[in-house]
């Protein structure tokens, strides 16, 4: 149940109805973090670029946090990175084995979250180029990364 302090209990009717049209509906415009999300579904990796300045965002928002701007559009990336930082989990066999998790500078600026997938954990080193593609991760589309000198997995 919804808890609200008692000098702003006479809202609770209207934040109540308002919650549930939100949760029944269909949203007809979605938020970035759900554009984002449906791009990777289509097997497309795209960020938002600022149309003030210029710079590329991510993590999805609604604003540029170079300018401010409420001015960003969805556009294509190189999928072309490099590793800015690794480390590896280590897990039993059973529950998948060692993966690593590494921070990627992409090409356009935006630095993020994501794995090097066709390498052992422990080859994934700071400096090495990387390339995009969209695979799955827990069941759920994600943006992960190849070691660029091993194939042609070029986005």
């Amino acid at each position: 149940m919804l808890e609200l302090p008692a000098y702003t209990e006479h809202l609770k009717e209207g934040i109540l109805a308002e919650h549930q049209k939100n949760n029944n509906e269909s949203i007809e415009n979605p938020g970035p973090l759900q554009t984002y999300e449906e791009n990777l579904s289509r097997g497309e990796f795209r960020i938002q670029q600022c149309k003030d300045c210029g710079q590329h965002v991510f993590y999805p928002r609604l604003l540029c946090h170079h300018c401010g701007s409420n001015l960003l559009k969805w556009v294509a990336v190189s999928g072309r990175g490099t590793v800015y930082s690794t480390a590896v989990v280590r897990q039993r066999p059973e529950k998948g084995g060692d993966y690593n998790i590494s921070l990627i500078d992409l090409e356009e600026g935006p630095r993020l979250m994501s794995r090097v997938v066709d390498v052992d954990p422990d080859e994934v080193t700071i400096g090495m180029a990387v390339s995009a593609h969209v695979g799955m991760i827990d069941d759920k589309p994600a943006v992960l990364f190849y070691n660029k000198e091993q194939g042609d997995k070029e986005w």
